[in-house]
């Protein structure tokens, strides 16, 4: 994993902020490989239960917010979707597959 643990502290502290309770936050894509170089910050962020899209814009707001607060200004991609419904976003699946959870809320 390409992230310093002070980058996993911040993003840890940036979900217990602002996410709900039991609220996973994995990190996926290029950063996931050692062997890579460069490319963004992608994030799952795993609600519970469903939110209304009013609910997950604000939600993915404030979490990126808080995160450009934390790690400075790059490029941090965050997706939302609820634990308890399926999501037929290809990058979903693979986010889920073969990400790393970094926290828990």
């Amino acid at each position: 994993m390409r992230l310093t643990l002070d980058e996993r502290q911040d993003i840890a502290a940036a979900a217990k902020a602002v996410l709900p309770p039991d609220t996973r936050v994995l990190l996926f894509g290029s950063r996931v490989d050692d062997s890579r170089r460069g490319g963004d910050v992608d994030l799952l962020v795993e609600t519970p239960t469903h939110k209304p899209p009013d609910e997950v814009v604000r939600l993915r707001g404030l979490f990126t917010a808080q995160l450009y607060r934390r790690l400075g200004e790059r490029r941090i991609d965050v997706l939302v979707c609820a634990r308890d419904q399926i999501d037929g976003r290809a990058v979903v699946a693979a986010a889920r597959r073969d990400g790393v959870e970094l926290t828990r809320t």
